[in-house]
């Protein structure tokens, strides 16, 4: 199982051998979730901070009228409750989209990487102002961008968050209409003609049910994507 959280993690902090091992320790012990499952749930106590290391989550909420709004994607490599280790109750769920391997780790562990491990700390401190610099772009998108430049936008995005934990190569996001629809604030019929305008034009293409990218620099350049909110290291 590569590392996926050490890679992500190393895009803050210079990590040395020592906070690799360690990490490494962490992930030992992963599990299985299947697609359209909880890991935690909105109102929970939970005893365990998670990782995604394979796979795609989302933070959700559920509406009064049953509708779901998704306000973050995370991927291998990022932490899904953190602040839960000080916030203590969730006050949103936290679900898969695809089949992910999960980590469980110790709100005890996570304090002793806090304590001891200054590099670590450092990196998670990092990934913490970047969910939130992530969170004002998707605010920026839903509030100023058309349809098909934000969903371009966030297929940029994601193109370049796999990439900083070396995943890039063949990229293809296994996301439906449904959950795009979601993440986007629209209705399906919507993302379904959008999806449909930008594999029209060339910018994405459909293969096997997931999206590709053929040209990245083309699709930024559409999406008038500036990449400087993920602050990664090139």
């Amino acid at each position: 199982m590569p590392n996926t959280v050490a890679r992500k993690l190393a895009n803050g902090a210079a990590l040395q051998a020592d906070d690799k091992e360690r990490l490494r320790d962490l992930i030992r012990d992963w599990r299985t979730v299947p697609a359209r499952t909880d890991i935690i749930r909105h109102g929970d106590d939970p005893e365990f901070v998670h990782a995604i290391l394979e796979g795609i989550a989302c933070r959700y909420k559920i509406l009064p009228d049953g509708r779901r709004s998704i306000m973050a994607l995370l991927i291998p490599g990022d932490w899904c409750d953190m602040h839960i280790a000080i916030l203590g109750r969730m006050d949103h769920s936290i679900g898969t989209l695809t089949p992910c391997r999960v980590v469980d780790i110790a709100r005890s562990e996570i304090e002793e990487l806090l304590q001891n491990h200054p590099r670590i700390a450092r990196a998670m401190w990092w990934a913490t102002l970047v969910d939130e610099a992530v969170l004002r772009e998707w605010l920026v998108n839903m509030g100023k961008r058309r349809a098909d430049r934000q969903m371009a936008h966030l297929f940029c995005e994601l193109y370049l968050r796999f990439a900083s934990i070396g995943w890039a190569e063949d990229f293809a996001l296994p996301m439906t209409q449904e959950q795009l629809a979601d993440t986007l604030g629209i209705t399906v019929v919507h993302a379904q003609r959008v999806i449909a305008t930008l594999r029209d034009d060339g910018l994405i293409d459909i293969r096997d049910r997931q999206i590709a990218i053929p040209d990245i620099r083309r699709l930024m350049d559409f999406a008038e994507f500036d990449p400087d909110y993920l602050h990664l290291p090139y």
